[in-house]
């Protein structure tokens, strides 16, 4: 069906524009003033050439997901049926993917479909957390109440996302940006050097000739090292696909030095948000162990909640097998087990999150703080000892002058 741009005028007034799918314009405006407004201007949206190229359209980001989660729960809280309010989000979503999208949505519904059959369509934007919750919802009539929840989840998930990415960015750069001056010194800037000395006829100091000697090895076999360079973040990408790659690198990562004990209170902070907000959804605690197990991010965190999961078939509570890794620590495990002897078991996993959310922005600081000096260190060390190192000659043959 063909999609119509309108602008129309509210009964107060208030001028209005969106667009809707019609069969054909009398249809569309049926549709309008069902609404209540007045139309003003209606026509046919042009097609648009790249509509069936995938990666010509945009995706739809973590945060055209919480304000259409925001919106929607406040409609159903004012008592607007489901397909009218899905109906005049995607009139107003700028998003085209997330538009169809919602588009389709409608169509499942009109046709039988509950919401969450509906959205579990479309695992790329509504995940398996989504679908269940939003489930649970619909089963407990306290849909608007999840999706609050939902929203609120999704904000501080991406919360935490931000600080793992803004901690792991400025070292990266700073290293990239390193090689790529030492690149160049060695290949456009030594060679010069190399040429005067040539000139004074006798032995290089050693620095001076590793460093000559290493700009000759780059610049010789320059794009033999940019392939391999290449070819090792490819097989690297291939390795990590695989369920013992992924496992092998997800757990070396919860060891490194620096960024280990960092990874260990973001799963922790991830685990606790998720399982509290799928028990105080009404939500199994089987089934929500099993999603927070795919939705954990991290190969040996899943391994760890699977085995909780049996566990729990088997009769045992969630502290019991906790307590038998090294992921999380004792105080956490005794909190969870409190939170289950007083049945407040999704209060106290909100707690667990909010403290670990707090450790987490405090050891982003403190990592951020220790890496500045070690960064420059490792700058003024790599880049002054080239410099140096071309300068012993000049050095040596001013003192022999003097």
């Amino acid at each position: 069906m063909p999609v119509y741009k309108w602008i129309a005028e509210t009964r107060k007034g208030k001028t209005l524009k969106g667009e809707l799918e019609a069969a054909d314009e009398k249809i569309a405006e049926i549709q309008l003033k069902r609404r209540n407004l007045t139309v003003k201007k209606l026509k046919v949206k042009p097609k648009d050439l790249f509509e069936n190229v995938s990666f010509m359209q945009p995706k739809v980001t973590k945060k055209d997901l919480v304000i259409f989660t925001r919106q929607f729960s406040t409609m159903i809280d004012a008592g607007l049926p489901l397909v009218q309010g899905i109906t005049i989000l995607s009139e107003q979503m700028e998003n085209k993917t997330f538009k169809k999208i919602l588009t389709e949505v409608v169509k499942d519904v009109e046709g039988g479909a509950s919401l969450a059959e509906s959205l579990g369509k479309h695992p790329d934007v509504f995940d398996d957390l989504f679908v269940n919750l939003v489930a649970a919802g619909e089963v407990g009539g306290i849909l608007d109440t999840i999706l609050q929840r939902l929203a609120a989840y999704i904000e501080k998930l991406e919360k935490l996302k931000g600080q793992i990415k803004s901690a792991m960015t400025y070292p990266i750069v700073v290293v990239a940006i390193a090689i790529i001056v030492i690149s160049v010194i060695l290949i456009f800037v030594i060679p010069v050097f190399e040429a005067m000395f040539a000139d004074f006829g006798s032995a290089l100091p050693i620095p001076t000739q590793v460093v000559v000697d290493l700009s000759r090895f780059v610049k010789g076999n320059f794009h033999y090292i940019l392939g391999a360079v290449f070819v090792f973040l490819f097989l690297f990408k291939k390795y990590k696909k695989t369920e013992s790659g992924k496992k092998n690198i997800d757990a070396l990562s919860l060891k490194l030095p620096i960024f280990g004990p960092l990874l260990k209170k973001v799963a922790i902070a991830r685990f606790s948000r998720t399982l509290g907000t799928m028990i105080s959804s009404g939500v199994p605690i089987l089934n929500g162990l099993e999603i927070v197990a795919k939705t954990s991010g991290n190969a040996v965190l899943e391994e760890v909640i699977y085995e909780v999961r049996s566990s729990i078939a088997e009769g045992q509570t969630i502290a019991e097998p906790l307590s038998e890794n090294d992921i999380f620590p004792s105080m956490v495990v005794q909190m969870i087990s409190v939170g289950e002897t007083t049945g407040a078991l999704d209060t106290m996993l909100e707690k667990i999150a909010d403290f670990y959310d707090d450790e987490v922005d405090a050891a982003v600081d403190a990592l951020t703080s220790m890496l500045e000096p070690i960064l420059m260190v490792f700058l003024g060390g790599s880049i002054g000892g080239l410099v140096i190192a071309m300068y012993l000659p000049i050095f040596k043959m001013a003192a022999v002058m003097g």
